[in-house]
C-alpha cells in the first residue's frame, strides 16, 4: 500500500514537472514576438504606416474607440450570475464537411466554429482565422474552453490555397495551429502588419509570409486579397497594439467575400462596399459584445446594418457559439440577428459547425440552436 502511494506521488511529481517544462517553454513563444524588435525592413515598413503612430497602431477613423481600461463597477458581480445561460444546453451538433472538390465557378462556405471559416471560391480555398486548440489562451489549463469540438482535424482539411489572418488575438491566432498548418500545408499567410513577426517565431519561413497594410492587396492563387480597415486592437502579452488589425476581402474573376475579423461597427463600412463590393458573401462577427466595450465588438444589429452598408448579398455570422467571451446568453447574437435580419429583409444562413454552404442556394434558417435551450 505505502508502495502504492509512493508511486503515486512519483507520477505526480513527474506530471508537474513535465506541466513546468512546457509552461516555460511553450507560453513564453505563445506570447509572441514585438514586431519591432524583429528585423529593421518589419520595423520600418511598420513606421510607414498611416495607422502607427508613437511606436503603436491605432484605429485611424474619424470615431474615437473607447477601450476598457478598468472593469466596470459591479462586473464581477454580472459574471456570477446566469452562468448556465453563457453555454450551450445541450452538444453543439456537428457535420462533417465535404471532401468534393471546391466549385470551380461558384462559392462555398464552411464554418467550422468561432471566426474559423473555409471559403471555396472559383475553385480556390482561403481559410480564415484557424484555431483548433481546446482554449483561446497561451496556457492549456485556463482560458475560454470550446463548447463543442472542430468537426474535422487539421490533418483532415483539403489542400488550402491561402491562410488569411485578421489580427493576433488568442482567439484568431493560435501557436500551435499555425505551427501543424506550416507543416501540413503549403499555403501563404496573409496577415496584418507585424503579425508576422509572430509567425516567424513559431516555425513559419519567411517566404510564406505576407504582411500588409490597410488598402494593401496581393494576388495569391488568382486570388486578389485587400487588407481593409477594421476598428478594433492587439495584443498577446502585456502590450496592447503593437501589430495592426484589420479585415479582408477576396475577390474572384466574378464571386467577393468580405470578411470583417473581429471588428466593431464603424462608418467606414459603406467606403469599403463602394471600394470593393458588391458582396456574394459577408463573414460577419455577431458575439462577445458588451456595453463596456461598445467600439471594439459589433452587436448583431450592428453586424446587419455594416452588411447592408458593405453591399452583401449572403450574411453568415461568426464569432459566437464556439467560446464564452463575454456575459450575454450563449444563444442571444443569433436570436438577435435573426430577428434583425427579418426586420430588414436580410438573407442570412446560419449553419452548424462543419456544414458547407453554397451561397447560390443557402438554406433556409431552421433555428437548430434553440434545441439546446
Amino acid at each position: 500500500m505505502a508502495g502504492m502511494r509512493r508511486a503515486r506521488r512519483i507520477l505526480a511529481g513527474g506530471v508537474a514537472l513535465a506541466a513546468a517544462g512546457w509552461a516555460l517553454r511553450e507560453v513564453p513563444a505563445e506570447l509572441g514576438v514585438r514586431p519591432l524588435t524583429s528585423g529593421p525592413d518589419r520595423a520600418a515598413r511598420m513606421r510607414r504606416s498611416p495607422q502607427f503612430k508613437d511606436g503603436l497602431f491605432y484605429n485611424s477613423m474619424p470615431e474615437p474607440t473607447h477601450m476598457m481600461t478598468a472593469p466596470p463597477v459591479g462586473l464581477l458581480g454580472e459574471m456570477a450570475k446566469d452562468r448556465e445561460l453563457r453555454h450551450p444546453g445541450g452538444p453543439v451538433p456537428l457535420r462533417i464537411p465535404p471532401s468534393t472538390p471546391p466549385p470551380a465557378d461558384g462559392l462555398r462556405v464552411i464554418w467550422y466554429g468561432h471566426a474559423s471559416t473555409l471559403v471555396e471560391i472559383e475553385g480556390r480555398r482561403v481559410l480564415f482565422d484557424p484555431v483548433w486548440s481546446k482554449r483561446v489562451s497561451p496556457s492549456r489549463l485556463v482560458g475560454p474552453k470550446r463548447h463543442h469540438p472542430v468537426p474535422v482535424e487539421l490533418g483532415g482539411l483539403p489542400q488550402i490555397d491561402a491562410i488569411a489572418i485578421s489580427h493576433d488575438h488568442y482567439d484568431h491566432l493560435d501557436m500551435a495551429t499555425v505551427r501543424s498548418l506550416t507543416r501540413t500545408q503549403n499555403a501563404p499567410f496573409l496577415v496584418p502588419l507585424g503579425i508576422g513577426a509572430h509567425l516567424e517565431r513559431w516555425g513559419v519561413p519567411a517566404y510564406r509570409i505576407i504582411e500588409l497594410d490597410w488598402d494593401e492587396e496581393a494576388v495569391v492563387a488568382g486570388l486578389r486579397f485587400v487588407s481593409t480597415a477594421a476598428r478594433h486592437f492587439s495584443g498577446r502579452s502585456f502590450t496592447r497594439n503593437d501589430t495592426l488589425w484589420g479585415s479582408w476581402v477576396v475577390a474572384g474573376a466574378e464571386r467577393r467575400v468580405f470578411y470583417a475579423g473581429d471588428s466593431g461597427y464603424f462608418e467606414g463600412y459603406r467606403g469599403i462596399g463602394s471600394s470593393h463590393g458588391p458582396f456574394d458573401l459577408t463573414l460577419m462577427p455577431i458575439g462577445a459584445y458588451s456595453p463596456a466595450w461598445p467600439d471594439i465588438h459589433m452587436n448583431p444589429e450592428e453586424a446587419v446594418n455594416a452588411h447592408l452598408e458593405l453591399g452583401g448579398e449572403l450574411l453568415l455570422p461568426v464569432h459566437w457559439a464556439t467560446f464564452t467571451l463575454a456575459l450575454h446568453p450563449w444563444a442571444e447574437p443569433v436570436e438577435r440577428l435573426w430577428r434583425e435580419a427579418k426586420a430588414r429583409d436580410v438573407s442570412i444562413v446560419v449553419p452548424r459547425p462543419g456544414e458547407a454552404v453554397e451561397t447560390s442556394s443557402a438554406p433556409a434558417v431552421d433555428g437548430w440552436w434553440e434545441t439546446l435551450g
